[in-house]
């Protein structure tokens, strides 16, 4: 097989690729002698270009603790998204400005050396020296692919050097950036530690190895010129540039001061901010877990502002799987800047998962938003986030949600390309070559050539949309997601289902008074939809198409909309005309499967390869179907069927889809341990059991009377305990 990473998907951000010759072991007692190793990598470190910036300098734009104040999170210091910062000699009672802010997750430089400088020039400023702690090369080659710079306190003495009589500066700092080669051109910082367990000596990181090789006259040329305005960036895109012109998609220079000014506040019209209030306290009183959260400026201004009700956050339970957000207001400049978590329900609706009005479209911003969801949602992270092209939301999901599969969301990709292309001369051409590339190719060969000849033919090499998505095709690319669960949003009949929730409901100039108004209508209109369609899928039968017991199987289990489309691939595996043993390592069988284009017997035959588990059941098609839509592909079903399986094994059937799981829209706060002591857990836990009790006394009548009888016998016993009290 030659794409292995569809069966064995890897964290590629974390981790060397398989190919790759790994100079030495990560933790290794001997990583202190790479930087002999590496010849006269530090020598070799000019510094005289060095993360500078176009424009004018800007003061320092700290960030707000007043969400952290609230929300107690735990997390990195915020202070990697600050563009400068102060160090204050306290000694001397100096105030010293800082030049090279602190690393943080997307920084992109375009060389080795780059990377290299910069974080050297930010540790000498800050008072410790770097080394290399790993790197890692191509197999066959001397190009170095990868590496791991860590502060020369990392690490312990070994055991033969203990009884040294040179001083001990190991003090196992954990304090590191990951850098790794992409695009061939670029080092891009895939993984940040900022915090160090020691103190600060610059006197003696002055005389180590990676500062005193710095001569003087390299630098003087690190120190900007007075009468230099204008400073040129080595980096591509940073964070630091994000929030001064890359908060959105569709952001441009000349909007660059304005996105930076710390001082913007939420555009609100007289009485707006007691329209949001007003609506939040009257939602507390009918919903006691409905959270909000509010985000003020120095001045006391609101910034930003959000909010989430019950049914929400337990809804996120059972879809947050996958979640995406929705920025068309945000994109398309409404007077209500509002962004919408959306997730996927059993019908495949989209479902809402929470709500912000934001001030801007800023790093600063993001990570704001991101940590007060992350919260409500007791810091589980969903598996994966679809969202624009917007560099600062990029950055930002980086920094709060490091674990999850961050994706563009295809169908907005496809769309940007065809309209920037709309003018073209042969645009109904390239559109079906364009869709042809992107969603036929199985491998990352296929789509690497098929593009190449989709840009000569049409001879868009520059047209530079295309470039930039090219750039980042890793991200929206299906070939290159297939370790990425997307629960069907990937699908381009999703556009109109998730990309606008509250499309037809909400216009550029809808108030705000009007937008809570409509807020309430959707929610309530979604809440109804889905209650119709559980009744329809719980009691009408569907109609059988195939013989296939696995249709049958899943009639019975899965929600009507979501069994149809699953029914076509049962259809479909009639066009599978052919399945061959190709080879065999155990209990793993791959399986070659000749699917026919077509019904036509002459039209293109495409051969899709199945590894198939004896042991465990496990199954895996190279398409990733199961993956991207959440069922099981023709592929796949006929390898079963060849092996002899006559249901689909258990892991295949998920819950997210069955109409048969009954679903409480009470939130999940955490296990069923409380502390006696806490009477904030008392209620979590009094208030979770009870709204299960009136979720099941709302089936039927006779379930009410048995409810309500229930809680009149069970207060009765409570006052019993109160009167003994008294």
């Amino acid at each position: 097989m030659t794409d292995d990473t569809t069966f064995s998907p890897t964290d590629h951000a974390l981790s060397p690729c398989p190919n790759l010759d790994i100079t030495i072991e990560e933790g290794s007692q001997n990583s202190d002698q790479l930087l002999e190793h590496d010849g006269d990598l530090e020598n070799d470190h000019e510094t005289e270009q060095l993360f500078e910036i176009d424009g004018d300098d800007h003061e320092g734009n700290d960030l707000e603790n007043e969400c952290e104040q609230l929300f107690e999170i735990e997390g990195n210091d915020l202070e990697t998204d600050r563009d400068d910062t102060t160090i204050v000699d306290f000694q001397n009672g100096i105030s010293e400005r800082k030049d090279y802010p602190p690393p943080v997750v997307g920084m992109e430089f375009e060389s080795y050396d780059d990377a290299y400088n910069y974080y050297n020039c930010y540790a000498r400023e800050l008072g410790f020296a770097i080394r290399v702690k790993s790197s890692w090369t191509k197999r066959n080659s001397k190009e170095k692919r990868g590496a791991v710079l860590c502060c020369n306190c990392e690490g312990f003495k070994m055991i033969k050097e203990a009884n040294s009589r040179r001083k001990e500066t190991r003090t196992g700092c954990l304090a590191m950036i990951r850098l790794r080669l992409v695009e061939s051109n670029r080092w891009r910082v895939d993984e940040v530690k900022l915090e160090h367990n020691h103190s600060f000596d610059p006197e003696r990181a002055q005389n180590s190895k990676s500062h005193k090789k710095m001569v003087i006259g390299d630098k003087r040329k690190l120190e900007p010129t007075v009468d230099v305005e204008v400073r040129t960036i080595k980096l591509y895109r940073t964070p630091v540039v994000d929030a001064m012109g890359y908060g959105s998609s569709n952001s441009n220079e000349g909007e660059a001061n304005n996105h930076f000014d710390r001082s913007r506040r939420l555009k609100l019209k007289n009485g707006d901010a007691q329209v949001i209030y007003d609506y939040f306290c009257r939602v507390q009183l009918t919903d006691p877990n409905f959270f909000y959260v509010m985000d003020l400026n120095d001045e006391g201004h609101l910034r930003n502002v959000f909010w989430i009700d019950s049914r929400s956050r337990a809804a996120y339970g059972y879809f947050g799987d996958v979640v995406a957000l929705d920025t068309t207001c945000l994109s398309n400049n409404y007077d209500i800047p509002v962004l919408a978590f959306v997730g996927v329900n059993h019908h495949g609706q989209s479902v809402l998962l929470g709500c912000g009005l934001l001030a801007d479209e800023t790093l600063e911003t993001y990570i704001w938003l991101f940590r007060a969801w992350l919260t409500c949602m007791s810091g589980r992270p969903p598996q994966t986030i679809l969202t624009n092209q917007c560099r600062a939301m990029q950055t930002a999901i980086a920094e709060v949600f490091p674990r999850a599969h961050h994706r563009f969301w295809l169908p907005l990709v496809m769309q940007s390309m065809l309209d920037s292309l709309s003018e073209y001369q042969e645009y109904d051409a390239f559109q079906t070559v364009l869709r042809r590339t992107v969603y036929d190719s199985i491998k990352v060969e296929e789509f690497e050539m098929a593009w190449e000849d989709m840009i000569q033919r049409f001879g868009a090499r520059e047209h530079e949309w295309l470039r930039i998505l090219y750039e980042d095709r890793e991200r929206w690319v299906p070939v290159y997601s297939k370790d990425a669960s997307f629960a069907g949003m990937s699908n381009s009949e999703m556009v109109g289902t998730v990309s606008a929730f509250f499309d037809g409901y909400m216009y550029q100039q809808t108030s705000m008074k009007e937008f809570f108004h409509m807020y309430e209508i959707v929610l309530q209109k979604k809440h109804q939809k889905e209650a119709l369609d559980d009744l329809e899928s719980r009691d009408s039968s569907n109609i059988l198409k195939t013989s296939c017991y696995y249709e049958l199987q899943l009639s019975k289990l899965y929600t009507k909309e979501i069994f149809q489309k699953f029914q076509d691939e049962v259809v479909m595996m009639s066009s599978c005309f052919n399945i061959t043993q190709a080879h065999t390592n155990g209990p793993v069988v791959t399986y070659m499967v000749k699917e026919r284009d077509g019904e036509e017997i002459l039209r293109d035959v495409r051969t899709f390869e199945v590894m198939y588990d004896k042991a465990t059941a496990e199954v895996r098609c190279i398409c990733s179907c199961f993956n991207f839509k959440g069922y099981l592909c023709r592929h796949a079903l006929c390898v079963l069927t060849y092996n002899g399986l006559e249901e689909i094994p258990f892991q295949y059937i998920l819950s997210r889809w069955r109409k048969d799981f009954k679903r409480l829209y009470v939130p999940d706060l955490g296990s069923n341990n409380v502390d006696i002591t806490n009477p904030v857990q008392w209620f979590d836990h009094l208030y979770r059991r009870a709204m299960q009790v009136v979720e099941e006394g709302m089936i039927s009548q006779d379930h009410y009377m048995v409810a309500w009888q229930a809680f009149k016998e069970s207060l009765n016993k409570v006052r019993l305990v109160a009167e003994k009290h008294m």
